[in-house]
C-alpha cells in the first residue's frame, strides 16, 4: 500500500559531497515513518541507494545527480521521502525535482544555495511545504 510516484529532474549536488548527504538522508530519515530501516542499513550507501526509500532512481553525472522513475523497485511515498528531498537541501547549489502523484497531482521542490522550496501541492500528504499541514483539496478540475 502507498501512494505511487514519478519523479524527474536534475541536481547540482557536488560528487564530493555525497557522504555527508547521504549522512544527513540517514538522520534525518530515522526519525520518520517509512521502510527505510537504519538498523539494516550499512555505511557505504550512496545518494542512489538512499533515493530508492524516497521513491526515486538517482544516477550521478559528475556533480549532477538526475532523478527519475524507479522501475526496479517499489517507488512509494512516505515522510521518509519527504526527509530525503529536505535533507540534501543543504548540499545542493540548485535545480528541480518535479514529483508526479498516482492520481495525477503534481508538486516540486525548487532548490537553490542551501535551501528548497516547494511548488504544488503534495497529493500524498496534501501539504504546501514540506512537512506542512494538509490543506484543502484543489478542485477536481485541476491542470
Amino acid at each position: 500500500m502507498g501512494y505511487l510516484v514519478w519523479p524527474s529532474g536534475r541536481l547540482n549536488l557536488p560528487e564530493s559531497d555525497d557522504v555527508a548527504a547521504v549522512a544527513a538522508v540517514k538522520a534525518a530519515m530515522a526519525v520518520r515513518d517509512g521502510w527505510f530501516k537504519p538498523d539494516a542499513s550499512s555505511s557505504n550507501e550512496t545518494l542512489a541507494d538512499m533515493a530508492e526509500w524516497a521513491g526515486a532512481s538517482v544516477i550521478r553525472d559528475g556533480d549532477w545527480i538526475e532523478f527519475g522513475y524507479d522501475d526496479g523497485g517499489d517507488p512509494k511515498w512516505s515522510d521518509q521521502a519527504t526527509a530525503f528531498y529536505v535533507a540534501i537541501a543543504p548540499f545542493v547549489r540548485s535545480g528541480i525535482v518535479q514529483i508526479e502523484g498516482e492520481d495525477g497531482f503534481g508538486w516540486s521542490y525548487t532548490y537553490a544555495d542551501g535551501q528548497i522550496t516547494q511548488q504544488g501541492w503534495n497529493g500524498w500528504d496534501g501539504s504546501i511545504e514540506p512537512f506542512g499541514e494538509n490543506v484543502s483539496l484543489p478542485p477536481l478540475d485541476h491542470p
